[in-house]
């Protein structure tokens, strides 16, 4: 291909019919849920915000107003936010088995031998590309469960020794993402396992609602640190749900509107396509979906969030691999007084596709499109780190997916 990136206009942005449907979502993700959602993962003790960086040379440069970064390769030490939604919901889980109310409970509560004795032996399984798993097995280690982690085709070897690192059963399957997480799910049911899945499917919803608030301190902590709203909210796609838990927030949090953009691979841009669609249903994508943005890699939206986003996102863009290792580099190598961002390929992928429409003339309609200016505040989330060191290493020191 020779774009870089390719982009859709959403058709469905802000249509009435839309708006009236989605208010009902948005009452899962009101200042007061957010800050339930808070309150738990503050009671685990080693708790601490991540920092919100603020990117003022870069920002000159490329000719907008201001550039942050939200930096969520410092969460909990696991290089990256997944694990927030993966507590919360397994914190969740096992306060409805003992009868209680979360509200009422702490992390260290939740990991009292009382606890244990009440449920016994619990296994929670999960599919990932590598982050997500990790979270849900450290998770369930800190909380003394066990966890079965199955990962698509063609992930990292390093991400798959971390999960097991954190005490799990993890394999590599030779199937895709989306298959993948059919085939968790049919283990779960043989084996009375309870999987922990960030996507939804009919008789499937409660505990992937439990995961997308979970995100929702990460974007708290955001609003906290800003001084005023963003103008542009940079977001990474897959199957939707980190993505529809900041627009569901954002939106309630500010009263001036926010412009959205979602960023996907080429192999599995399942948003882009169903925006160039222009139905009011999604369309998902298939085949082997092998990216470098592998926390990316899904095919199949989460009908909640696809809810969410196709009413509030104004722009779907699919890149180029070259394009996010470009975000890396660019991250990675600070120029003047902005703090260097260390930002694996997933977390890189929006950023590479800001820096691209940014200073290349051939996106000069899609700038004008998303009325990107000199006043712009663009807000990103490297979501997160060197994952795979290797990768990384190769992309940033020897110029892989440099075209």
């Amino acid at each position: 291909m020779n774009d870089k990136i390719m982009w859709a206009l959403n058709q469905q942005y802000h249509l009435q019919d839309n708006l009236e449907q989605v208010v009902p979502l948005l009452h899962n993700f009101t200042e007061e849920q957010v800050n339930r959602v808070e309150r738990f993962h503050r009671t685990y003790k080693k708790f601490e915000n991540t920092p919100l960086r603020s990117l003022d040379t870069l920002a000159s440069f490329v000719g907008v107003h201001h550039i942050f970064v939200k930096d969520e390769s410092y969460r909990f030490g696991l290089n990256a936010f997944k694990v927030l939604g993966g507590i919360y919901a397994i914190g969740q889980y096992v306060a409805r088995m003992i009868d209680k109310n979360i509200d009422e409970l702490s992390f260290e509560e939740l990991k009292s031998p009382a606890v244990k004795e009440q449920l016994g032996d619990v296994t929670f399984i999960s599919t990932t590309d590598g982050n997500h798993g990790r979270g849900v097995a450290w998770a369930a280690r800190e909380l003394g469960f066990k966890a079965r982690i199955y990962m698509p085709a063609g992930s990292a070897e390093e991400r798959l020794q971390n999960i097991k690192n954190e005490g799990a059963y993890a394999e590599i399957t030779s199937m895709n993402y989306d298959d993948t997480v059919r085939y968790t799910s049919n283990l779960a049911k043989d084996n009375d396992w309870v999987i922990i899945q960030d996507t939804m499917w009919e008789g499937y919803e409660e505990i992937p609602l439990w995961i997308m608030q979970g995100y929702t301190t990460l974007v708290k902590e955001v609003v906290e640190q800003l001084d005023k709203a963003p103008t542009h909210v940079f977001l990474q796609a897959g199957v939707g749900s980190f993505a529809g838990a900041v627009v569901a927030y954002l939106t309630q949090s500010y009263a001036q509107e926010i412009t959205f953009v979602l960023v996907e691979p080429y192999a599995a841009n399942c948003y882009y396509e169903s925006f160039k669609q222009g139905d009011a249903h999604f369309v998902t994508v298939g085949g082997d979906m092998q990216t470098i943005m592998a926390g990316l890699a899904c095919g199949e939206p989460n009908p909640m969030a696809w809810e969410i986003l196709k009413t509030y996102t104004k722009i779907g863009m699919c890149c180029h691999e070259s394009v996010a290792a470009t975000g890396m580099r660019v991250l990675g190598n600070a120029i003047g007084t902005d703090t260097r961002i260390i930002a694996g390929e997933s977390g890189a992928a929006p950023f590479g596709c800001f820096y691209e429409l940014m200073t290349n003339d051939h996106y000069a309609e899609l700038r004008h499109t998303l009325q990107i200016d000199k006043q712009s505040r663009v807000l990103f989330f490297n979501t997160e780190g060197n994952t795979d060191v290797e990768n990384y290493r190769n992309i940033m020191w020897h110029g892989d997916y440099a075209k």
